[in-house]
């Protein structure tokens, strides 16, 4: 399942979100995923119903205790100023009322958590600081919201990585057109993380990816550090 949101109604634009969308796509195909298995959702059903669909109906519907399944957002994330809880912000998404309009992170891992399959890996490139980047926040609130509530991992079979700790700002690589963590991301996916097996792990894509990332911030003078959880 595969979200992106670049052009929202009432909100700034995520810059390069669809690119990052459509590339996660293609190469989920390329690694053999069925088209059949993969759904895309961007611009006009990239919406809070259309994920709930897909996160807590169809999914639960179309896995079994065998299936790996890949979770991808890119987009705005937002926190909530009164309690810090951590949302992703859909098409029509309002930092305003988060409560109506944006999806739980804590839910998202709940209910993958759920699932029967094997394996369920989470990828989300955005961020819920309100600084910036990825990320948005409530009209007249004050960035920084000091303590992000992302939520917790305990099922052993759920994987996340994200592209940000919680007070950073995500960003982008203007002249590849995409989000610093999913560029290096599929760069890991695609070899550059390779074991001497010739095997690209968690933990070797997770160590491949985030001191790129950083690097990339550094260069732009701001902090991002991808995190895995539960961390390795």
């Amino acid at each position: 399942l595969v979200i992106g949101v670049e052009k929202y109604i009432d909100l700034p634009d995520a810059q390069f979100a669809d690119r990052d969308a459509e590339a996660v796509t293609e190469h989920l195909l390329a690694m053999g995923y069925p088209s059949r298995n993969v759904v895309h959702l961007s611009g006009e059903k990239a919406v809070k119903s259309s994920m709930e669909k897909f996160i807590e109906t169809w999914l639960p519907n179309n896995v079994n205790e065998n299936s790996r399944v890949f979770f991808y957002f890119s987009g705005h994330g937002a926190p909530d100023v009164k309690t810090g809880q951590a949302y992703l912000v859909p098409r029509e998404g309002d930092a305003n009322f988060l409560e109506n309009t944006g999806y739980p992170v804590k839910r998202l891992y709940q209910k993958l958590g759920e699932l029967k399959a094997k394996q369920i890996i989470i990828a989300m490139d955005a961020c819920f600081s309100g600084a910036g980047g990825r990320s948005v926040l409530a009209k007249g609130a004050r960035p920084l919201v000091t303590k992000i509530d992302e939520g917790s991992i305990s099922s052993g079979k759920l994987i996340a990585f994200s592209s940000s700790a919680g007070t950073d700002i995500s960003g982008t690589i203007e002249d590849q057109g995409h989000g610093a963590f999913t560029y290096y991301f599929l760069k890991g996916l695609d070899g550059a993380a390779k074991n001497e097996k010739g095997e690209v792990t968690v933990k070797g894509l997770y160590d491949y990816l985030k001191p790129k990332v950083q690097d990339t911030a550094r260069r732009n003078n701001r902090d991002q550090t991808p995190q895995l959880m539960p961390s390795t």
